[in-house]
């Protein structure tokens, strides 16, 4: 190899100070690289056995996630990275995470891991410190990987609310184009209504029938779907045979709750010639009131998915540990998932204490840990399957259960559940919040978090403590 001087270890910040015969018995038992710019140093998956020592040059790493490369850090000869990467001693890293690039001319020696022990005896103090360069690559790592979970995480909350908005603003923009010819039908079917004399009498007794029908339940919600089609049918056939051709006029009074009895009294009351124009004067009517209620559950729905949104990602509070209703941010959550249960057609049964105390959180890093729990629980889950979420309270903590019917997780990967960067789905699935920032959050409370899983059932079960001191503002 080409001659490396000790002049140029000393140049490497970790080795500055070093002896001048263990900088050479470095250089003794390490092999010489060169790389030109991009090219590719360490890939991901390959054996982790050897540190390198940059002595000329910059590293970049991508970390491998999700089936994409992930920009986490730049080694370069500073206080920082002190001028080594790879595999430090003491290191517990078994595979590469990533993917290693030259940025630049770069140079570098390799000392392969069968030397750490005798390097250890040789210069214990060396290996302190690269053991403190490893902590602070560890701690850049995990700061990185946070930032990026969030962001994807708000990626997919994101997607998931759209997906959740679009349902009621599409039928807010259906039905207000219906309404509109709805209202413009009405000034032709009420001119019809008056040319056959329909007095204000008659009017009041519709609407004594309608405010009826309006203020009692309607039967036929409780009727099979043969049983409601037999109904549309039988008033079809008596509207036809009462000189009213109208299907649609039939399926509106079904739905309403009409009897051909009350279609009687109406024809009896106004007459049977009348009666062949104030069938699609109120059905039209009928259907427009439909339509306006409609419009206010459309609204509604979007006016609840943005106070979940809002108590969900903690809006309008501090950092601070805050009072919260479990319950609420595990409704709020379920809200924001809806679509996704929806897709499945999965069932949710909520066993929930009655005396659930207020909890004191971090709100906003709590409901990340609901969000990544029922996510993966559906994800677990196949086509109709059930999420069960209990919850038990005592004097001194609150317990979450997350539980699923699905396949269960192997036991040969249960215990690397936790661990960073370890996922099970597919490229694109997932919250992009993984269980090992679930795992700091809930040390981050003083809690617990447990997982149990056979065929059939999968468990997680998150204990809270309640003597966290609040802070108030």
């Amino acid at each position: 190899m080409p001659p490396v001087k000790i002049e140029d270890l000393k140049n490497v910040i970790a080795f500055s100070d070093l002896p001048d015969e263990h900088l050479q018995w470095i250089i003794d038992r390490s092999d010489y690289f060169e790389y030109k710019d991009g090219d590719i140093i360490a890939k991901y998956g390959e054996p982790a056995d050897v540190m390198w020592i940059a002595l000329q040059g910059k590293v970049t790493f991508y970390m491998y996630v999700n089936g994409r490369q992930v920009y986490y850090f730049t080694f370069e000869n500073n206080n920082v990275a002190g001028g080594v990467g790879g595999l430090l001693p003491y290191s517990r890293m078994k595979t590469i995470p990533g993917y290693s690039y030259a940025l630049g001319e770069v140079k570098m020696l390799r000392l392969h891991k069968d030397h750490f022990h005798e390097l250890e005896v040789l210069n214990p103090d060396l290996i302190q410190r690269l053991i403190g360069y490893m902590t602070e690559r560890a701690k850049i790592f995990a700061t990185t990987q946070l930032q990026h979970e969030k962001i994807d995480a708000l990626g997919n909350l994101a997607a998931g609310i759209a997906h959740e908005l679009n349902n009621p603003a599409a039928a807010i923009s259906g039905i207000a184009d219906e309404l509109t010819k709805r209202v413009s039908r009405n000034y032709l079917l009420t001119k019809q209504l008056l040319d056959c004399k329909m007095t204000a009498e008659h009017i009041q007794h519709i609407h004594a029938i309608v405010e009826k029908k309006e203020s009692t339940p309607v039967e036929n919600k409780k009727h099979s779907a043969l049983q409601s089609m037999q109904l549309q049918d039988d008033i079809e056939d008596w509207l036809e045979s009462n000189g009213v051709k109208q299907r649609e006029a039939a399926e509106t009074f079904a739905e309403f709750g009409f009897t051909i009895n009350d279609l009687e009294q109406i024809r009896d009351d106004a007459g049977a010639e009348a009666f062949t124009r104030v069938i699609p004067w109120l059905e039209n009517l009928i259907s427009s009131q439909k339509m306006i209620k409609d419009l206010g559950d459309a609204s509604e729905r979007i006016s609840t998915l943005v106070a979940s949104i809002k108590s969900h990602v903690h809006m309008d509070r501090t950092n601070d540990l805050q009072p919260t209703n479990i319950h609420t941010d595990i409704e709020n959550t379920l809200t924001l998932l809806g679509f996704k249960l929806r897709k499945k057609n999965i069932e949710v049964v909520k066993k929930f204490c009655t005396d659930m105390p207020v909890v004191p959180a971090y709100v906003g890093e709590l409901n990340q840990v609901w969000t990544n729990l029922i996510d993966n629980a559906i994800s677990a889950l196949d086509q109709n399957g059930t999420l069960t979420i209990e919850t038990r309270c005592t004097q001194k903590d609150v317990t979450v259960a997350v539980i699923d019917n699905g396949s269960g997780i192997p036991k040969e990967i249960i215990s690397r559940i936790f661990d960073p960067f370890f996922t099970t789905k597919k490229v694109g699935e997932g919250t992009g919040i993984g269980l090992d920032i679930v795992n700091r959050i809930i040390k981050r409370h003083n809690a617990e978090i447990k997982v149990e899983s056979t065929p059939g059932r999968t468990v997680f079960t998150v204990c809270i403590p309640l003597n966290q001191q609040i802070v108030s503002h």
